[in-house]
Formats: C-alpha cells, structure tokens, sequence
C-alpha cells in the first residue's frame, strides 16, 4: 500500500494539541488520527462549510450552524473526514449543550481527531498559534532542507558520486539508501552493509536484485510483506529519467520530511549522474575505439595493446572469451508520457558494464553502435557457461521495468589478444546464428554451432529452399501436421545412428509400428537407411528447416 506525501509538511495534531491555546482541549475521539498534519486553521460559522473544508485544516466551531439540528453533526463527520480534515474542535454550552454520541463513534471510526475545547479560549488565540507552529515547522523543514542540498551538493562539487551522495543521504535519514537504474539496477547504495543485504532480500527485489521500479512510484510505500515503510523519488534531468532514490527504514515511519530530503538527494543525485554521463561519453569513445582496434587485429603489437589496456584498468593478459550481446529487433517498455529514458543502447551498454564488474572490474566491457562486447575471464574451473548464464540472467533481470530482450552470441577460450579478431567474429557469428536456429533471447556459443554455421553462410535463401524440398520433398510441407510427425520420426532416426531399437523407445513406439515409418520414409525420401550420403542430405535439411524454415 503506498501513501501520498504533501507537497509542504507541517505540523501534526499530536503537537498542535500542546500549544498553549490548546493545552486545555480534551481529545473526545479519533487518536489513530493524531499524527496526521496540520497546514491550516479555520473557523465553521455557516452551514455549508464543506466547499471551503481544505485537506489538513483545523476546523473550530461552536456548532451555532447545527445548533437546530444537532442529529446531523455524525453526518457532517464523515463529510468532513472525506474532505481530508485533519481535526475537528468543538467549544460547547454556547450553541450546543452537548455532542452526540452517534457523532464520537463516528469521528472514532474515521480516526477524525474530536476536540472539546476549552470555554475560556479564544478561536483567534489558535488560530494564530496553529499558524506559527505550521509556519515554524515549515521554515524549520525548509531550512533543514536547504543545509542538506547544501551539503550533498557539495559532495559533487567536491568530486563525490552517486556512491558519496547514497552515503551523505544515508546519515542525514539514519536509513540505508540505494540509488538505481530507471528499469531497478541498483548502481550505488548507503548505509550498513548488513542492513543493505537485509532489505536486498526483501520482496522488493527481484531475485537477480534488481529494485521492482514498475510496482513502486513514487511516495511512501508499506507492503504486507515488506517489514517497515520505504520511500520511492524519481531521479530526473530535465525530462530525462535517470533512476530512483529509494530509502527503507523498519524502526519509524518515514514522513513527508524524509520525502523532501530524498527529493533533494535526488536532485543532487541527477546532477552526479549527469556529470558521470558527461565523462562516461568521453572516456567511453576513447576506450570503445580502441576495443574496435584491437578487435579489428590493427592495435598494434601484443606488448603493446596489453600495457595499454593496463592503463585502461583492463586485464586481458589471461584466457578470456569474447561475449557478444545484441538487442532483439522488438519495441522496449517506454516511461510515461512526461519522462524519456536514455537511448536504449546506452542503457544496454552500462547495465553490461554494470554487472559485469561486479564479476571482475578489469574485464573490458564496451558498447558499440549494435552491440555490446565483452572479455570475459574464464573460471579457475573452465566451466565458461556458467559464469556467461550469471552475467546474462543478472541484465536481463525479470523482464520488468523497461529491458529489451537481447541475443548473446560466445567465442572460443583465447589467451593471446592477437587472437581476439578470430574471437570476435566468432562470436558474432554465434549471435546471428543462436538467434536463427533458437529465436529471440538466445545465448549460443561458437563450438555448439557445428554445422549450422555453414548452413549460416549460405545468403541465398531461394537456393536453400529448393535444397530442402529436393531432399524432403513432402516432408518439406510445414503446416502438415502428419509430415510434421513424420519429420520428427527421421530427425530421431538420424540422431539415434538408425538404431531402431533405441529410437523407438525415444518415441514410444511398438517396434513394428517404427519399422512401418520408416518403410513409409523410405517410399517418399528414397533408401536412406542404406545411402550415407542420403542421410547426411536428410540432416541438413532437417537443419535447415529448424534454422531458416522455409519463409
């Protein structure tokens, strides 16, 4: 459940019942509203208040309006509650002798603060004392406020980053922050680490710890299962969506207050995050042109690009692979109306970077204009696949919060950089090929292609078309459910070496009924039970059918 915050926090009903004016008053009913704030102060003289009720005011009244007609004060309540009032304070023996009982249980059922006045006060006395307290909690905040943008800028200015300003924030609130990405990727955070751990395991993280920005907007949220209250505020430039600024606390309420903090936190926060974009652009061409060198094989010697590469903060004198990620040609979730994300290349590029530094911090990792490439290390144990699994589920999150869907492509182990060209390609190749045979957000590596990479140079589809109706013939038909079933038939016919047997346990078929398919085969693909060089036809096809299909 998420609370709405005011725009100015004031003062709640708790303290203004303390001031001098009001020290006399007796709370009738309501206490489960007594920390809700008071902004205003008014008087209800006539008997159509309502269109002049404003949310979080303080309304006094004799009841000379309901003097005739008490049994609507209960009524009049739950209008008033409706409206937002913040409390009700009634002076009696004037106009009324006496406040229904019907009135106190309503005001108690709708946490509606219901004060008795004292006689002697006067309705001027607190309204201005209500005015100074709110005009005194709204300077204080103000100024409170300002020393904090004041000294979180100054972070900035300092040469601090977003890491800087999670941490200042952190101490100003007492409350661990984390500052993340538009789609949740936490990028810095403030705080105890166990506290941070803590709440990073909490149902508002996915499990890959990624903030669930599309259930969480803006304002104070509490949920069931989510112990304590966290505060959500956009981290914006201009229109420019940048990320969030989150802060979670389980030992009080957060409050409008720690709103207006976190609002100045981001503001500061965009400023470091466009600053970072600034030097990111420059740094990024730099490094991403001399990756396209040394990738291109044109870099220089090995000495050479390897000491350069040190100076980049990057370690490629190890056995690395080559990751090639690109994005699926598919629409991504945009932001509202109001806001634009960064290209979404770009943002592709640093959720990469993002990730795979918390791997290795000197694994290179650069966008280009349609891809992003990487060199990744491999494993003490060899084992590539899992540590490419990791990187890939941690940017592709839970399809949530704004991620397009994208195909990795992985090259061979290499330990010398003058090999990275053959990598590269390899890996390219990968991509485009993982892509055809397993659709949209393949990973597919260079050694598992084998065949399919031939079949991938081959740019004439017509030819590739005639191929395969030649060798299939009916079989080639792809919207016949029985050749479809009798594809299969062949496809583990081919994979089991023609062992019957086997092939139809595979299928669960009766032994008979196998050797009937496959005299039925026979008659439409010719003796490929007997002809080698029909078989190797037939699994080409069938490769060739699974990979491009006939379209």
């Amino acid at each position: 459940m998420s609370r709405p915050s005011s725009a100015v926090p004031g003062l709640t009903v708790r303290k203004a019942i303390e001031m001098p004016a009001l020290q006399g008053a007796r709370l009738l009913a309501g206490a489960g509203g007594l920390d809700g704030i008071v902004q205003r102060a008014n008087v209800m003289e006539v008997p159509d208040i309502l269109p002049w009720v404003k949310p979080h005011e303080l309304l006094l009244t004799t009841g000379y309006p309901l003097r005739n007609t008490p049994q609507g004060l209960p009524a009049l309540v739950t209008d008033l509650a409706g409206h937002g009032l913040a409390a009700l304070g009634v002076k009696l023996h004037r106009y009324l002798d006496y406040l229904p009982e019907q009135m106190i249980d309503e005001a108690e059922r709708l946490d509606l603060p219901l004060l008795l006045l004292p006689d002697a006060v006067g309705f001027d006395d607190i309204i201005n004392q209500v005015l100074t307290g709110v005009l005194n909690s709204q300077a204080a905040v103000l100024e409170r406020s300002w020393e904090i943008h004041h000294a979180l800028l100054s972070v900035v200015l300092e040469g601090g980053g977003l890491h800087e300003v999670a941490d200042k924030t952190s101490t100003v609130l007492d409350a661990p922050i984390f500052v993340t990405t538009p789609d949740g990727r936490v990028v810095a955070e403030g705080g105890d680490p166990d506290d941070l751990a803590s709440w990073r395991s909490s149902a508002c993280f996915d499990e890959t710890g990624r903030f669930r920005t599309e259930y969480e907007p803006g304002g104070v949220h509490d949920h069931s299962e989510v112990p304590g209250s966290h505060a959500v505020v956009p981290v914006v430039a201009g229109k420019v969506d940048h990320g969030r600024i989150v802060a979670f606390v389980s030992h009080r309420e957060l409050d409008d207050s720690d709103v207006n903090v976190l609002e100045r936190a981001a503001t500061v926060a965009a400023l470091a995050v466009t600053k970072q974009l600034a030097i990111t652009a420059v740094e990024g061409k730099y490094r991403g042109d001399f990756l396209r060198d040394v990738l291109a094989g044109r870099a220089g010697g090995r000495d050479h690009v390897v000491a350069h590469c040190e100076l980049l903060g990057w370690d490629i004198d190890r056995e690395l692979v080559v990751v090639v990620a690109e994005l699926d040609p598919e629409e991504g979730t945009e932001p509202g109306p109001d806001l634009e994300l960064r290209p979404v290349q770009e943002r592709f590029s640093t959720a990469w970077q993002t990730v795979v530094a918390r791997h290795d911090r000197q694994a290179p990792v650069v966008g280009f204009a349609q891809e992003v490439v990487a060199l990744l290390p491999v494993p003490p144990g060899g084992d590539v696949s899992e540590l490419v699994h990791d990187v890939v589920r941690q940017v592709s999150g839970d399809g949530g919060g704004g991620r397009r869907q994208f195909s990795t492509g992985v090259s061979r182990a290499v330990n010398d950089p003058e090999r990275f060209p053959g990598a590269y390609e390899q890996a390219r190749r990968a991509v485009h090929v993982g892509r055809q045979v397993n659709g949209f957000g393949s990973v597919a590596y260079f050694d598992s292609l084998r065949s399919f990479r031939l079949i991938s140079l081959v740019q004439d589809r017509d030819e590739l078309r005639g191929f395969v109706r030649e060798t299939l013939h009916e079989l080639a038909v792809e919207d016949d459910p029985e050749m479809a079933d009798l594809r299969h038939t062949l496809k583990v016919l081919l994979d089991t070496n023609l062992n019957v047997a086997e092939a139809a346990r595979t299928l669960h078929f009766h032994y008979n009924t196998l050797r009937y398919r496959i005299g039925k085969l026979e008659r439409i693909l010719g003796p490929f039970t007997t002809d080698p060089e029909l078989r190797l036809d037939l699994a080409l096809a069938l490769k060739v059918l699974q990979m491009r299909g006939l379209r």
